[in-house]
C-alpha cells in the first residue's frame, strides 16, 4: 500500500524538484555575474534549503546532529559515507557558514540545472575517475584553493553510493591529496544514516517516510597525527561504526 502512494506523490516530487532546480538556475546565474561569488553562495544555500522541502512531499524528515563548535578560521576536510544524492543538500545547508566544496562526477559538471553550474563556478571540482591524469592534478588544485580560503571540502570516499546503507571500503588516494595538501585543516567525519532509503525502489517509485539523519563526530587535527593513514583509518572508523543498515 505504501509503495502504490509512493507512485503520485514521487510524481508530484518529481515536478517539485525539477521547477526548482530550473527556477534558480538564472538566480544564481545573476548571482555570480552581477554580485560574485558571496550572493552565488547565498542562492545555493537558498537552493539547497528549497530542495530539503521538495523531500518533506514524500514525508522525509532530516534531522542534523553536530553538537561541535567548529570555527570558520581554518580549513575543514569533511568525510561521510555516500547513500544517494540526498547526502549533499543537507550537507550544503547545515555546514554553510563553511562554504562546502565536493569532489565531483565530471558528469555531473554539464547539463543539470542549478547542479552543474554551481559546480563549475562555486569552488568544487569535477573529476574524471578513470583518468588519473586529470583527476589528481584537480584535486591537488581545489585542496590548496581549500587551503587558501578557509573553505571546507566535503568527500565520500566509498567512491559510490552504498544501495543499501552498508559501507563499502574507502578509497583513500584523493583523501590522502587532501590531507597531504591542506596540512592545517580540521578532518570531520559524518555518519549518513538511512538516505539509501529514498532510492529503495531505485529512481522511480521514490521510498516514503524515510528518516534521514547525519551525525557530526568529532573533529580531528591533520597535524596531530604523524601518520596519514591513521588518521583515515581512525576515520574511517568512526563513521562506519554508527552507520545502521
Amino acid at each position: 500500500m505504501l509503495k502504490l502512494l509512493s507512485y503520485p506523490l514521487t510524481f508530484i516530487y518529481a515536478i517539485a524538484f525539477l521547477i526548482t532546480i530550473l527556477v534558480f538556475h538564472p538566480i544564481q546565474a545573476f548571482c555570480y555575474r552581477v554580485f560574485g561569488y558571496q550572493a552565488l553562495k547565498k542562492s545555493v544555500d537558498a537552493l539547497q534549503f528549497c530542495l530539503m522541502r521538495c523531500l518533506n512531499i514524500l514525508g522525509t524528515r532530516i534531522t542534523f546532529n553536530n553538537p561541535h563548535n567548529i570555527g570558520t578560521d581554518q580549513p575543514i576536510i569533511i568525510v561521510a559515507n555516500h547513500q544517494s544524492m540526498y547526502d549533499i543538500s543537507p550537507i550544503i545547508w547545515y555546514m554553510r557558514k563553511h562554504h562546502p566544496k565536493f569532489i565531483s562526477k565530471i558528469e555531473l559538471a554539464k547539463g543539470i540545472p542549478s547542479v552543474s553550474y554551481n559546480i563549475r563556478h562555486g569552488g568544487s571540482v569535477a573529476i574524471d575517475r578513470k583518468n588519473p591524469r586529470q583527476s589528481l592534478p584537480a584535486i591537488m588544485k581545489f585542496a590548496e584553493y581549500i587551503e587558501e580560503t578557509n573553505r571546507a571540502a566535503v568527500i565520500f570516499p566509498e567512491g559510490t553510493r552504498s544501495k543499501t546503507g552498508e559501507p563499502k571500503p574507502f578509497q583513500t588516494k584523493g583523501l590522502e591529496i587532501l590531507l597531504k595538501k591542506i596540512p592545517s585543516a580540521l578532518v570531520v567525519p559524518i555518519t549518513i544514516n538511512n538516505s539509501w532509503k529514498t532510492v529503495r525502489y531505485g529512481k522511480f517509485p521514490m521510498g516514503l517516510g524515510t528518516h534521514i539523519t547525519f551525525t557530526v563526530h568529532k573533529p580531528l587535527k591533520v597535524s596531530t597525527f604523524a601518520n596519514r593513514q591513521d588518521l583515515i583509518n581512525s576515520v574511517e572508523n568512526t563513521i562506519t561504526q554508527h552507520i545502521k543498515y
